[in-house]
């Protein structure tokens, strides 16, 4: 590359950077202070997009209302940010952490609708911005707006370390970021405390949407790949830290755009396609970053969380007398149901395998994971190509891509289990974007963003009854075989390790080794669900690893709630029924799904099944 060349995308890469700077610190600075991973974040960047392109066209395309729409949209987005803490998650702030993410998920699903309504489904291109043209450097034209965003991120990460450290709001919000238990013993009001971080997060998202209005068009893909991005600088820059957040910010747009201008490149012989890296480079400086520095560039070891005393809840074994209702169910009702209802209960099936592996994982190990999707994909790709490229019969492939997938468990399981909480959950997630960005554009061998056709059942399974029996078959084995270890040394171990890790090492365990083992089961057995849910299809497409479907399987574990063994199946159940449903009843079925999660969420803060049972248990001690 010249140096001109260099130049360019050097400039074009800033000032990418500096509007992800602007969402990035916004979450950082919700997180700090409400400890909630809001994955609205991204929605709110892309209704800072649409509110800019509508205000540009109803306040004119001149400097004045430019300008005046970007800061309205601003500005009304962090009214959006005010709504969703006061309406959803200021009454569940005690509720765990996870369902505080379910909540946010639930808000990312209404706005999607909302903003499909409002603005259609096409990509909005809006207008250049008036009055800033080009200029030259080094003999190539560069866009001057590109030149104004560069100076705007070190401009607001100015104005917001003044903010947090020159004033009283500042003062509070470093004192809540330490310890907000002691802020409120203070006597401070710490619900207008969050809502004011809130709006300040939200104006931050919705700016950084608004400044890019000339550079890109509002799409309603844009909240998933906004948040993604924005967990990602998030965390490799160190929660909390916005100065972290700046570098990482930098970083990561360099790289993609470097990535962007060199192209192709012919190194001994063998033929790099740099430009295909774009699409996963991130995750991959995540995945270094955190293994070599756990806490991020400039984070810090969180401290120790102050605690009530409270232990989680003793799981326990369903009854046996439910076990039994759910069996005939299931062995019933596709003897009376027609073709849909056998289809439909053959998914379910197998996302009850795979919630229950994200379960094993998550609840009783204590390990969040963001990727889980990895497995469940890989598995399903290991079935396809052993099955059409290696030949094998159908039953073999089914029976052998659970190892294949847990094979990549075992690789990824290794640097996963070093870290906790967050850190951990984005290691997954970055593991899962590494294995998407494979299948997707690896055409020769996986036939990339097409997919896999032609993976059908063997003769004898070609009747979808009886591929739903066998379906059902081998993940009630696999879901049952999950929650024998449970209850096996192995199984308490895992709680142990989870419960009090320090206490566990001290007795001699090797906590990481156990939950290194578990991660490698958890991620077999989802991969046994993804092989199932490839031949009933008879394709697979890159979908199965991506984002969206590892979002789905943490709500179908939350929804059912975490503290129960049935929980992930009831969850699954739930979310897959709901979902088909909605989306052949009406269009704005994400809208109404994300309301139904909502109001899960806020009657039932442990999950369906944890707040039924305590209802039922309140209700027998009313009646003693």
């Amino acid at each position: 590359m010249s140096l001109p060349s260099i130049l360019i995308q050097l400039l074009n890469g800033l000032a990418s950077a500096s509007s992800l700077f602007l969402v990035s610190a916004g979450l950082s600075l919700i997180f700090g202070v409400t400890r909630i991973v809001n994955f609205a974040h991204g929605s709110l960047y892309m209704l800072g997009l649409y509110g800019a392109y509508s205000l540009i066209e109803a306040l004119g395309r001149t400097p004045l209302g430019f300008w005046s729409a970007v800061i309205l949209a601003a500005l009304v987005v962090g009214l959006v940010g005010v709504a969703i803490e006061v309406l959803v998650l200021r009454r569940i702030y005690r509720a765990p952490e996870l369902f505080q993410l379910l909540a946010t998920f639930a808000v990312v699903l209404v706005i999607k609708d909302v903003a499909l309504f409002a603005w259609g489904p096409e990509d909005l291109v809006g207008p250049r911005a008036p009055g800033f043209g080009s200029v030259e450097i080094l003999g190539k034209r560069i866009p001057a707006y590109d030149l104004l965003l560069i100076a705007i991120g070190p401009v607001v990460l100015g104005v917001m370390r003044l903010l947090l450290k020159r004033t009283r709001w500042g003062a509070l919000v470093r004192a809540a970021t330490q310890d907000r238990e002691m802020v409120g013993a203070l006597g401070v009001d710490q619900a207008r405390l969050f809502t004011s971080v809130f709006f300040v997060g939200a104006v931050l998202a919705g700016l950084g949407g608004a400044l890019q209005i000339p550079r890109e068009p509002a799409n309603l893909d844009l909240d998933l790949a906004v948040i993604a991005d924005a967990f990602v600088v998030t965390v490799v820059g160190g929660l909390g830290s916005l100065g972290g957040a700046f570098l990482a910010a930098i970083l990561i747009a360099l790289a993609k755009a470097f990535c962007i201008g060199i192209g192709t490149v012919h190194l001994f012989g063998t033929e790099i396609v740099f430009s295909k890296l774009t699409l996963v480079v991130e995750f991959v400086i995540m995945g270094v970053v955190l293994v070599l520095r756990p806490y991020g560039l400039r984070g810090k070891k969180p401290a120790t969380p102050r605690t009530s005393g409270e232990i989680a809840p003793a799981l326990t074994s369903p009854r046996w007398q439910v076990a039994a209702c759910w069996m005939v169910l299931f062995l019933v009702v596709p003897l009376l149901g027609d073709r849909y209802v056998v289809v439909l209960l053959t998914d379910i099936a197998c996302f009850a395998l795979f919630a229950a592996s994200l379960h094993f994982i998550m609840g009783p190990a204590g390990m969040v994971s963001f990727g889980h999707a990895a497995y469940f994909g890989l598995g399903a790709y290991a079935a396809a190509l052993l099955f059409k490229r290696a030949g094998l019969p159908m039953e073999a492939a089914l029976l052998l891509a659970p190892f294949c997938a847990g094979l990549f468990a075992v690789v990824y399981g290794w640097f996963c289990v070093r870290l906790s909480g967050v850190y951990l959950a984005m290691l997954t997630l970055a593991f899962a974007q590494i294995s998407w960005s494979i299948v997707f554009q690896w055409d020769s061998f996986t036939d990339g963003s097409n997919g896999i056709v032609g993976i059908w059942p063997s003769a004898w399974l070609s009747d979808k009854s009886v591929y739903y029996y066998m379906t059902l078959a081998l993940c009630g084995i696999g879901i049952v075989f999950l929650w024998r270890v449970l209850f096996s040394p192995f199984g308490y171990v895992l709680r142990a390790g989870r419960d009090s890790p320090l206490r566990a090492e001290a007795l001699g365990i090797d906590v990481r080794s156990f939950q290194w083992a578990a991660f490698v089961l958890a991620g077999m057995l989802a991969g046994l669900a993804g092989a199932a849910f490839a031949f009933s299809k008879g394709s697979i497409s890159p979908s199965s690893v991506s984002i969206g479907q590892s979002t789905d399987g943490l709500v179908m574990v939350l929804l059912g709630g975490v503290e129960t063994l049935t929980g992930p199946v009831v969850g699954a159940a739930l979310f897959t029924w709901l979902r088909d449903e909605l989306a052949r009843d009406t269009q704005s079925w994400r809208a109404v799904l994300g309301l139904v999660i909502l109001l899960i969420v806020l009657l039932f803060p442990q999950g369906l099944v944890g707040g039924l049972k305590a209802l039922i248990g309140r209700w027998r001690e009313a009646r003693a």
